[in-house]
């Protein structure tokens, strides 16, 4: 399978559209439907996609439940593999090249006016340095044909890149854009010790599709998912330039800062190749922030109390507040479940824990649960001094927070008939 395998029943839209805001207006005005652009005024043969990485379609593409997607995400992660190398001319990627690298003709969009001008949100920077291979999401501003400058927050490829500016040394990199979901989902992963994410795609593309992952190796040595829609040779240099403002998960604008800029050698496409052109703070957004957490939350309550399901919400902008599915075993399972939870995602400040008869993707079921079972002097933990997540401008200066847990279960000993749901 691949990228484009997610694309079953979207929407194919014909008319000429603009990279520049109008992808964005059109699928507001729908209601942020799956889409495909075919007609794009800056990008002639070239597709954008948008709003097709959903939890629903991943589990409908796959035919699997979330509560499954879940447990197959960390089996991966505990259980790393080798990917399988194939020739070049077996890869589709390689279809077509650029006679000279310009990244102004493929669909990399403008989505909000707010953002600083063209980015990709949805491309996967793959680097190899000082015998360790990192894959990762970064947000790239497109500064001209063909350079980028890259947010690098402070995790293993930031640190990649700084002992090799120690060494004087430019990161070799991919920059691949469209891979099988299963990439997308591994490369969203964080760890706190170097783990290659490509090992971990793998794993996960042996439960899904019964083969490992299939990489073949670009000229500089990066190897990279044969079946992407876009690869692009490049290096991190030494140069900082401008990137931001840029509208970020929270739906709130993100500042500028000096960042490093990466230089693109070379770029190759698919026939009829297919841009994933993520909307920031949008559905995909959260999906990709969100669903990889969902294992260490869930592996993390599993310590205490049987879970089975965890739902990172969209109003929580999928990273900061969840929901957690569980089967109390005794008394003050629930209180338990919310301290493990707040442990097993540290940047979440808000947790909803409900039993196994409440849909946790469904906001109206959760709330009901909380007006039916819970007690708010009795089943609410509220932390103060927390160390919270860059990502919510109501931190402290000094990154500080307080959370919250609301445990909305019931005690195995209690009576269910009278707070079961006829509806």
């Amino acid at each position: 399978m691949a990228f484009r395998d997610l694309l079953h029943d979207v929407q194919s839209i014909g008319e000429r559209t603009s990279l520049v805001h109008e992808m964005l207006n059109y699928s507001v005005e729908r209601g942020n439907p799956p889409l495909i652009f075919d007609n794009i005024v800056e990008s002639d043969g070239h597709s954008a996609a948008i709003n097709v990485l959903t939890r629903d379609r991943i589990c409908k593409t796959f035919d699997i439940s979330p509560g499954d997607l879940i447990d197959m995400m960390a089996w991966a992660m505990e259980n790393p593999s080798e990917p399988t190398i194939i020739r070049e001319e077996d890869a589709h990627v390689f279809e077509n090249k650029q006679d000279q690298v310009d990244l102004e003709k493929i669909p990399i969009p403008w989505h909000y006016p707010e953002d600083k001008g063209r980015y990709q949100s949805a491309s996967v920077i793959i680097a190899q340095y000082g015998g360790i291979r990192n894959m990762s999401f970064h947000r790239q501003y497109l500064r001209d044909k063909n350079h980028t400058v890259a947010r690098f927050v402070p995790r293993h490829l930031r640190q990649m890149m700084e002992l090799a500016q120690e060494n004087g040394d430019e990161v070799p990199i991919a920059v691949i854009n469209g891979p099988d979901a299963v990439v997308l989902l591994a490369a969203a992963m964080s760890f706190n010790e170097p783990l290659d994410e490509l090992k971990v795609a793998s794993s996960l593309h042996l439960k899904l599709h019964g083969k490992p992952l299939e990489l073949v190796e670009l000229s500089n040595g990066i190897q990279i998912p044969a079946d992407a829609e876009y690869a692009m040779e490049a290096r991190i240099t030494m140069e900082t330039d401008d990137e931001g403002p840029y509208v970020d998960i929270t739906g709130t604008v993100d500042g500028v800062r000096q960042e490093p800029v990466i230089v693109y050698d070379s770029l190759y496409h698919r026939n009829n190749p297919v841009f994933h052109a993520l909307i920031q703070a949008e559905i995909e957004h959260r999906t990709l922030m969100g669903m990889p957490r969902a294992p260490t939350i869930k592996a993390a309550v599993a310590q205490v109390v049987p879970c089975t399901d965890v739902y990172l919400t969209d109003g929580g902008c999928g990273w900061l507040s969840s929901v957690v599915q569980i089967i109390p075993q005794r008394e003050g399972d629930g209180v338990r479940a919310i301290h493990a939870a707040l442990n097993g995602h540290k940047s979440m400040k808000q947790v909803i824990i409900v039993d196994a008869d409440i849909d946790i993707s469904n906001p109206s079921r959760v709330e009901w649960a909380l007006m039916t079972r819970w007690q708010p002097d009795k089943d609410t933990i509220i932390l103060s001094n927390q160390k919270g997540s860059s990502l919510d401008p109501s931190r402290s200066k000094d990154g500080l927070t307080s959370k919250i847990g609301m445990d909305a279960t019931l005690d195995p000993n209690d009576d269910r008939s009278e707070f079961e749901s006829v509806l």
